[in-house]
């Protein structure tokens, strides 16, 4: 699990650890859909008292199976919105026990083969804003995060082949703030990777896609200010600055609140080296402060950016 993550439906009060027999037989018993409610409880809740609970999971027959029967089953449930608090419970257990299968160095591989991260993008893909489809969608955001968070050019080659990005875009526009920050982690990490960047900045329209994002991201901040979730938005930032093409691009047009100190009492100071580092690597000079006021337009929504440098990229493309 990474640290900014917890599960949001908090276990019951009894926390006596299981022994590894118990595991296993609880394990066994997901097969069994009149114990599988119970069963995944306990291993949700026990998960880390037992090292090897993800290689068990998946040599066990047809424990894999019973746990994509219950994420298959919610699909019918999510439009129009019908989840009861016990459904989406068991759902968010399963989606625990899917992120120990991703987080784990001996099943990862398995994990990505099989193609299941796919069977969590129509929970990522909800709107509704309700408490358990926020679950859903933070619980499933989980997982892609456990498997971005090892540094694997594997992992980032699969999601590239999906629509993660378009997904965890618009997570990062309208979720809570936690959703935002593990979709925004997300998105850093696949920056990260050499293949990750190329793909983003290979056309104008994906590049456009994700700095508008960020932009707006930005000017959520100036109010409310989050510093884990400005941490993940420089360093996409930064990122996206090491190609040659999108360097220019934010050269032209980088929001000019990261320039002129507006955000800077919000960021710790590893975060405020990555915004230093961003300011050289676009080889800006810093501009005098400014009030807040001169980010908005008259009628007091976030002023935005003109997006000349997409047409500027766009004929770079052309090249």
């Amino acid at each position: 699990l990474f640290s900014f993550y917890e599960k949001p439906i908090k276990d019951p009060p009894d926390t006596t650890p299981l022994a590894k027999d118990e595991i296993i037989q609880y394990i066994d018993d997901l097969k069994y859909p009149e114990k599988r409610e119970k069963a995944l409880n306990e291993l949700s809740r026990n998960r880390e008292q037992f090292a090897d609970v993800a290689p068990n999971l998946w040599h066990s027959v047809g424990t894999i199976a019973a746990l994509l029967q219950e994420i298959v089953s919610i699909y019918p449930l999510l439009s129009p919105p019908n989840l009861s608090a016990t459904t989406t419970n068991n759902a968010c257990n399963v989606l625990t026990l899917l992120q120990c299968l991703a987080a784990h160095s001996e099943t990862r591989s398995l994990f990505l083969n099989a193609h299941i991260p796919l069977f969590l993008y129509p929970f990522l893909n909800t709107v509704s804003k309700g408490r358990s489809f926020e679950y859903l969608r933070l619980t499933s955001l989980g997982v892609i995060g456990s498997l971005v968070k090892v540094d694997d050019p594997a992992v980032i080659s699969f999601l590239l082949q999906t629509e993660i990005i378009p997904l965890c875009l618009r997570i990062m526009e309208r979720g809570s703030e936690l959703s935002k920050t593990v979709a925004t982690f997300i998105l850093q990490k696949i920056l990260l990777d050499d293949e990750g960047l190329n793909y983003i900045c290979q056309t104008a329209e994906r590049f456009y896609a994700v700095s508008t994002v960020l932009g707006n991201m930005l000017a959520s901040q100036l109010k409310n200010p989050s510093e884990r979730l400005l941490k993940h938005i420089i360093r996409c930032y930064l990122r996206l600055s090491d190609n040659p093409r999108a360097n220019q691009a934010l050269r032209e047009n980088l929001p000019t609140y990261l320039n002129d100190n507006t955000l800077v009492n919000s960021l710790d100071e590893s975060t405020k080296k990555c915004l230093n580092n961003l300011i050289l690597n676009l080889h800006l000079a810093p501009t005098a402060p400014v009030g807040p006021a001169s980010h908005y337009n008259f009628s007091g929504q976030p002023r935005l950016v003109v997006p000349i440098y997409y047409y500027l990229y766009k004929q770079q493309c052309l090249l």
